[in-house]
């Protein structure tokens, strides 16, 4: 259904920008005047006036509708994250949104580590071995 009016719409829209290019402007226009009967000059702005209006509300119809068959399936999202984040610590409560709290220098702090510190090896680990000199 969707593919359909999309190809009526862009039918509309070809037409409707031929029909624009045609119709006569302060300069001329790809219309020739000259001659009487049905594509006068002034019968000749009449059906092109006529029709380009016409095209105009078929192509504001063919939007409204694509608009409305494209909405029919959506549903609404949110763009904000509303899921709590898990607790860093077991048995901690996790910090209300939007507090600030609860980030990765916070847990580095409750585990006794502060940021940009060096850190020291701990005592009972073993002494890398020193690199021992090339064998001649």
């Amino acid at each position: 259904m969707q593919t359909v009016v999309i190809v009526v719409h862009l039918l509309i829209v070809l037409s409707l920008i031929g029909l624009v290019l045609l119709q006569k402007s302060e300069g001329g226009g790809l219309v020739s005047g000259g001659g009487s009967g049905f594509m006068s000059s002034r019968g000749t702005t009449n059906v092109l006036s006529r029709t380009t209006a016409i095209l105009a509300a078929a192509f504001f119809a063919t939007s409204l509708l694509l608009s409305i068959i494209a909405g029919v399936d959506r549903k609404p999202t949110s763009i904000l994250n509303t899921g709590a984040p898990a607790p860093a610590v077991p048995g901690l409560p996790s910090p209300p949104l939007g507090s600030g709290a609860g980030g990765v220098l916070d847990v580095l702090k409750q585990q006794g580590i502060q940021p940009g510190a060096p850190q020291q090896p701990p005592a009972s680990a073993p002494a890398a071995p020193a690199p021992a000199a090339p064998q001649q």
